[in-house]
């Protein structure tokens, strides 16, 4: 037979289904000794050349980097996942991607999962009750991202320069009633951070401070955008791009047209749908490619714990 068959060759060549044939290649444990013994000695006599993917998932030879986001949904995480992707494909490395959901546990879990299956290192989304030590554990072969740690190598934002950013825009175009909408406190980066940079820009600058924050995501920012907006409000800067969406689109249907939207992400979507706002660019794309750019060179034994702080590159 030719080295061509297809997973689905195999199967019908096994007598079991495609998915049975997909979770023997992937080492799953939940397969049956007996239908693995079948599976693999139909792979082995037909000369089946598994995916690179597939041989990397099953711990094969292929070099393969795990990533772990917080969400799949975020444009952000998304923007670094391609820079990430950018840079270790050139280098030679597959990748497996997971998404914790902003759970410690699933992310332990997603790690043993990785580990057991051999990958060469790991790249995961930090959030705040993220639990380091599991990160810890895995030396030089980890680095992570958004979350601000002594003992992982780690790819930070300057959250402090991206809100005076977009004070200092505001500012210039001669807005002085500038509120904020952002994240609860308890998230120690996207949340306190951010809220204690527009504090203390509106000390700076004499600017009576009105703020409000609530969760990261549209709903709850369209919910309190009403908190902190009086007769003279100019302007509001917000946390995140995603806030900023809710926020313009409260403002639109109050008929507020008069005030001005800051966000962060540089997400082309806020200013095509809403024309009065603009968007603090992180380089989110720049701190992926970066993270990688590390953890290559650690899996090379050519860096030690190393920190990194993205510049916003707008």
């Amino acid at each position: 037979m030719t080295q061509k068959l297809t997973i689905l060759d195999i199967a019908k060549l096994a007598g079991v289904g495609k998915s049975t044939v997909s979770r023997v290649l992937t080492n799953d444990p939940k397969v049956k000794p007996e239908t693995r013994e079948k599976v693999e000695r139909v792979i082995q006599e037909s000369g089946y050349v598994p995916s690179k993917s597939a041989q990397a998932m099953r711990g094969g030879s292929a070099k393969v980097v795990g990533v772990i986001l917080s969400r799949l949904d975020s444009p952000s995480e998304n923007k670094a996942v391609s820079g990430i992707l950018d840079v270790i494909y050139r280098a030679g490395y597959d990748a497996v991607i997971m998404e914790s959901q902003f759970s410690a546990n699933k992310t332990n879990e997603h790690l043993e999962v990785l580990k057991k299956r051999h990958v060469d290192g790991v790249i995961v989304f930090g959030f705040s009750g993220c639990d380091l030590s599991a990160i810890e554990a895995l030396g030089n072969k980890a680095v992570v991202i958004a979350v601000d740690t002594d003992t992982i190598s780690s790819v930070d934002y300057d959250h402090k320069g991206l809100i005076e950013l977009a004070m200092k825009q505001l500012v210039e175009q001669g807005n002085r009633e500038i509120s904020y909408i952002g994240v609860d406190p308890s998230d120690k980066t996207t949340g306190l951070m951010r809220l204690n940079a527009y504090k203390e820009s509106c000390e700076a600058m004499g600017i009576e401070p009105r703020f409000q924050t609530g969760q990261l995501n549209y709903e709850s920012a369209y919910q309190i955008t009403d908190d902190v907006l009086a007769d003279g409000t100019q302007a509001i800067v917000c946390a995140s791009d995603t806030l900023a969406m809710g926020v313009a689109k409260r403002l639109q249907d109050l008929g507020r047209t008069d005030i001005k939207v800051s966000g962060v992400g540089a997400t082309d979507l806020l200013s095509f749908l809403f024309p009065n706002t603009f968007s603090i660019d992180p380089g989110y794309y720049e701190a992926g490619a970066a993270s990688a750019q590390l953890l290559i060179k650690q899996l090379a034994g050519q860096e030690s714990v190393t920190h990194l702080i993205q510049q916003p590159t707008s």
